[in-house]
């Protein structure tokens, strides 16, 4: 079996797997659709943020970044992840303890107008569309690649199975087809990491191997090999030293936090849990 036959296998299988799950936790109710019933373990809603977050405007980017400006680009990372704490600790129990479905709805309550909610429906849209004109090209890109094909036809088919999970499963479908998203991405991660730092180092944990040895005689640590491989290639070398000023590490750090706590895809994952006193630990698990 060819390479290409192989992937259409498993792209396929994967394709099968979210619309079963859509067609198994298809809304039943405005409840389901919109939050999930609000019964959505703290745990699986972990994995499910965990999942929007290793997304392509997120995860294809920052690999993008740490190869164009070496180590240093990493400092993104930062702020992404600070959001979440931001989010779980200063937004989500209090969002959720109010019991409204969406966001417009709580400041529309909150601030006694229809201006307020009309401003928040705004801001929502503007956000909602810059993030997805991200994730959009990302889908393009990989399934373009992937499948093989030009990339508008990657892209169709991309938002084609996105459109069946999330009209026919609302908030539900979309929370468990994430959930094995998850399951997915972690093992597509993982298992590569952990064979080539086997065969490059003789170590099974990737993040100690990248300090190791190489088992091929030469002596030369595997971070100098990536080095000189990235370099090879054009970008910098992955552990260079430049970094940028404190100031503009606290303003990257802080836009970064703020934008994060603020999408609304990622907001509404508080919604869809049994109770207030669970947020902080459904958002803060294995995301």
């Amino acid at each position: 079996m060819d390479l290409q036959t192989l992937t259409y296998i498993v792209v396929g299988a994967t394709f099968a797997l979210y619309i079963g799950i859509a067609i198994w936790a298809r809304a039943k109710s405005t409840s389901d659709f919109y939050v999930a019933g609000k019964g959505i373990p703290p745990v699986l809603n972990g994995m499910a943020t965990a999942a929007d977050w290793m997304s392509a405007a997120s995860f294809i980017s920052m690999a993008g970044l740490i190869a164009f400006y070496g180590y240093g680009g990493s400092v993104f990372l930062m702020g992404w992840t600070g959001g979440y704490v931001l989010l779980a600790m200063l937004l989500a129990p209090y969002l959720r303890k109010y019991g409204k479905f969406t966001v417009p709805e709580f400041i529309g309550d909150r601030y006694y107008g229809r201006s307020a909610r009309i401003l928040a429906v705004i801001c929502l849209i503007i956000a909602s569309i810059t993030y997805v004109i991200g994730q959009m090209k990302g889908i393009g890109v990989a399934f373009s690649r992937f499948l093989e094909t030009d990339y508008d036809t990657g892209l169709y088919i991309g938002m084609g199975i996105v459109f069946i999970y999330a009209v026919m499963g609302g908030m539900k479908g979309i929370t468990y087809t994430q959930i094995a998203q998850y399951c997915v991405l972690i093992f597509a991660y993982t298992v590569p990491a952990v064979f080539i730092s086997v065969h490059l180092t003789g170590n099974p944990i990737p993040q100690i191997g990248l300090g190791s040895t190489m088992t091929d005689g030469s002596g030369m640590f595997l971070l100098d090999k990536l080095d000189a491989t990235l370099k090879g290639l054009g970008f910098q070398e992955y552990t260079t030293n430049t970094r940028i000023s404190t100031l503009n590490m606290f303003v990257y750090t802080m836009s970064l936090m703020i934008g994060t706590a603020g999408l609304p895809h990622v907001i509404m994952r508080f919604f869809t849990v049994p109770s207030k006193s669970i947020c902080k630990y459904s958002l803060l698990s294995p995301s």
